[in-house]
């Protein structure tokens, strides 16, 4: 049965309803939009007519910011801003003006918003301003911080999606736990961020808005499926985005648009209220995804998370009391590393890393190696690692995936492209089927624990490639494993970007000579193989590390980040440029 409009009808009232939430002087002209911001329709289909081109610049040089928004959008952290607004400097306002500006200039140039919520949040910030005007004090520690969020989240009055056409013009009648408590805080959300059809595939392309396009370089994917929050967070159009993790999905659209991602521990950030699409309480008894934040440095991860993570057990019946602090090996101040022993973890076993990957992950360990206080060791594939992927795909489908195969039937929606073929109804499990796989679960659980202690030593965090392969064309991601295993195993992992991917990576006329592990080895390696790519759409996409530390470690997840992102930006400081 379908409903009485059917998806293209809807998906054309949606288009016309976000376009009418950005206010016409914000609108950039026509000549300004490059080439390949195609239909809806063909951003989904036809994906070879999208060219080489970088629109990070054309926020600066268009001419609709002023010089303020320039500097406000650009010029701070998140405690600086938060501090300027703080002392009356700047206006709550002012700063959320310029980055509702700057994402809808954003929108335009890759499709990444699903809800404008431009004058929600300018009469909010009004607030917060005649506030702090009355009683000289700020509404909370994030008081007038502009935020950003995946579309999966609950707002009420507003929709949640999902870029599903049966989903559109249904408002929430209530906001998701999270949102609640970002409010609380004073923190202001600007938007909703788009999204993937199903949530299931890691290139945010939907019938409903489209296929967001990653603005460094648009034959190259924006990952998934916080697709949209990694494009805005990398285009300055939010101080800090928050998505959701089950697969990577945090930690994916990072690597893709160069920009930081925390995937914390579960029952840190609240969670609940995100399940449309999926048989109620599926998280309590399959995987448990996450949420966590995206930004421009680890120091403004660490700005958000330290004000969220105490103060979640209040808000979300999924979290555990928590405080932003423990113990890790380091010195103050200077963050300088005392007795700190990183592990690198090479491959998941399953999928060889092809060299631009073995190649990044080799020189951060060299680098981390010569810095003092710093110890490197290598940790040897734990057999346990490679069963771990299996088990994540059975436990994602434990429902089958009926109930959005239910949700696409309503209104005659076909799956896009990339998921014909690879998603279909299924068979519920029984409850002594997930009994058995939970049994599973444990069992390589257990066996993982050996891989945190090294000659009796314990080993403060591991780096890891977030994929076996750079960031790829658009509908060619390739190995999930290598960020989903840690939502099995529910290891905090964050994404750090070291450097863009450059000419003396190319590897010109050398190919892999290994012998091929197996049929998701096969296919990354076609993403490498000279007869089947070019290996220059490559360059300049950045090269991203994976750091990850064991269960509930998350403020040494954080600490481990710092360390790390000081070496690799001393590096990237003392590297000579590359030839372009």
């Amino acid at each position: 049965m379908t409903s009485h409009k059917t998806y293209p009808q809807i998906a054309e009232r949606k288009q016309s309803h976000l376009d009418a939430q950005i206010p016409a002087e914000w609108k950039l002209p026509a000549s300004m939009i490059p080439e390949g911001m195609l239909s809806i329709a063909d951003s989904i289909t036809n994906v070879k007519e999208y060219q080489s081109v970088n629109v990070m610049n054309i926020p600066r040089s268009c001419g609709l910011l002023t010089h303020q928004e320039l500097a406000i959008t650009e010029n701070y952290d998140i405690r600086a801003l938060l501090s300027i607004i703080a002392e009356g400097k700047l206006s709550s306002e002012e700063v959320i003006r310029a980055f509702s500006k700057r994402a809808a200039i954003s929108h335009q140039l890759t499709r990444c918003l699903t809800e404008p919520l431009f004058d929600r949040a300018l009469a909010q910030a009004k607030q917060l301003d005649l506030h702090l005007q009355r009683t000289g004090k700020p509404i909370g520690p994030l008081h007038g911080l502009p935020v950003s969020l995946k579309d999966s989240f609950h707002i009420k009055g507003v929709d949640s999606s999902l870029g599903i056409a049966a989903l559109a013009f249904q408002s929430a009648t209530g906001n998701s736990p999270f949102v609640d408590l970002l409010e609380s805080l004073g923190a202001v959300i600007i938007a909703k961020t788009n999204v993937p059809q199903t949530l299931g595939t890691l290139d945010s392309c939907n019938h409903l808005f489209g296929r967001t396009l990653n603005p460094l370089n648009r034959k190259l994917t924006a990952g998934g499926s916080s697709g949209g929050e990694g494009v805005l967070v990398a285009m300055c159009g939010s101080m800090v985005g928050f998505g959701t993790d089950i697969g990577g999905s945090i930690r994916i659209p990072a690597m893709c648009n160069g920009v930081y991602g925390f995937k914390p521990s579960v029952g840190r950030i609240p969670y609940q209220s995100q399940d449309a699409g999926q048989m109620p309480g599926k998280m309590r008894v399959s995987l448990q995804a996450v949420a966590g934040p995206l930004a421009r440095s680890v120091t403004d991860l660490g700005a958000v998370m330290e004000e969220i993570v105490p103060r979640a057990e209040l808000f979300g019946e999924d979290c555990i009391p928590g405080q932003w602090r423990g113990e890790f090996p380091v010195q103050m101040p200077g963050l300088r590393p005392q007795n700190v022993t990183i592990g690198v973890l090479r491959s998941d076993g399953l999928v060889e890393p092809l060299p631009p990957i073995a190649k990044v992950l080799d020189e951060v360990a060299r680098a981390l190696d010569r810095t003092p206080g710093v110890e490197v060791v290598e940790i040897p594939m734990p057999p346990a690692l490679a069963k771990c992927q299996t088990l994540v795909g059975k436990l994602m489908g434990v429902d089958g995936g009926n109930p959005m195969m239910d949700l696409l039937e309503k209104t005659g929606e076909p799956l896009i492209p990339w998921l014909q073929g690879r998603t279909k109804r299924g068979k519920e499990l029984t409850v002594t089927q997930l009994g058995q796989l939970q049994e599973q679960r444990s069992i390589v659980e257990r066996e993982l624990l050996k891989m945190w202690t090294r000659n009796g030593r314990r080993i403060d965090a591991i780096i890891h490639p977030v994929a076996p392969h750079p960031v790829p064309e658009l509908d060619r991601y390739n190995a999930v494993g290598y960020t989903s295993s840690f939502v099995l195993l529910d290891y905090p992992a964050g994404v750090i970007p070291v450097r863009p991917f450059n000419e003396g990576d190319l590897e010109k006329g050398k190919e892999m000579k290994t012998p091929v592990i197996g049929s998701w080895d096969k296919a990354n390696r076609k993403l490498w193989d000279e007869k089947t790519v070019d290996r220059r759409v490559y360059l300049d996409s950045t090269l991203s590390i994976q750091v990850v530390t064991s269960k509930q470690r998350d403020y040494e997840l954080f600490r481990a980040m710092e360390i790390i992102d000081r070496v690799v930006q001393a590096e990237r400081n003392v590297r000579p440029p590359s030839k372009l």
